[in-house]
């Protein structure tokens, strides 16, 4: 099918979000080609997949991801806020992501940063990916525009995308300027004209972050090409289902009337 599923943070409705056992359930689905996820960077320098700065509301946790090492990491409880029956799933780390992914579904890695606030965080990552040969799997995408010239400058061929919840003016110049062949935006700034732009740039484009049937379904209507980001990948194999159905109803009346 076109409109590829991407399972944001993992099944993160259904799986503790950005654990290895999210992650599992997303490619328990044959659909899903792609798994969003975050990584950060420990006070001693090893990528862990997390997205909030602060442990607070996904681990029984404290403080800033940055302070703690990696060990410290790796002992808390990412699984319990969501459900008991996910107690002491742990933070994992980019390796162990990798490792498990690697082959079988494609990744979209934010590089959780802002600033300088993780120095090296990009070539520790890039370290991690050419380690498992794994360059031709994997987009790696922020909010952080020098993040993502610090990629390119690190190696250049790699896809690199844009995050982004607004849509400026010049939005097809500043992904020129950065080297970017992906977007990831807000699902509500997305409409046909911003596809066509895309489409004939070869910008990939993915939406963000978007469960209701109805609305996949709308999406997918603008653009085949267009990927889309869901919690819930069992809404997006609804959504498809209703619009091959539709499409199969439309091409029969079309067949009888010509008779």
């Amino acid at each position: 099918m076109h409109n590829l599923c991407v399972a944001h943070r993992g099944a993160s409705f259904a799986a503790p979000e950005n654990t290895l056992a999210a992650f599992r359930q997303a490619m328990a689905f044959p659909f899903v080609k792609w798994i969003e996820l975050d990584v950060q960077l420990s006070r001693d320098k090893v990528p862990v997949v997390i997205h909030d700065f602060s442990l607070e509301r996904t681990t029984n946790g404290s403080g800033l991801v940055k302070d703690k090492s990696w060990d410290e990491l790796r002992r808390l409880d990412a699984g319990s806020w969501k459900s008991p029956r996910y107690r002491s799933e742990p933070i994992p780390s980019l390796a162990e992501v990798l490792d498990l992914c690697r082959g079988k579904v494609r990744l979209n890695i934010e590089l959780k940063t802002s600033g300088d606030m993780y120095p090296g965080l990009e070539s520790a990552v890039l370290r991690q990916i050419v380690a498992r040969d794994m360059e031709q799997e994997i987009v790696l995408t922020s909010f952080d525009q020098q993040a993502l010239r610090r990629v390119k400058e690190l190696m250049p061929e790699l896809c690199t995308g844009l995050i982004t919840d607004i849509r400026p003016a010049d939005l097809s110049g500043r992904l020129s300027a950065l080297g970017c062949s992906f977007l990831s935006m807000a699902y509500p700034k997305i409409d046909a004209r911003l596809m066509a732009e895309m489409s004939e740039q070869g910008v990939t484009v993915m939406a963000w972050t978007v469960d209701q049937v109805g609305i996949i379904r709308s999406l997918a209507s603008l653009h085949p090409d267009l990927m889309v980001c869901t919690n819930r990948p069992e809404s997006w194999e609804q959504a498809m289902k209703r619009k091959s159905l539709i499409g199969n109803t439309i091409l029969t009346v079309k067949r009888w009337l010509i008779r």
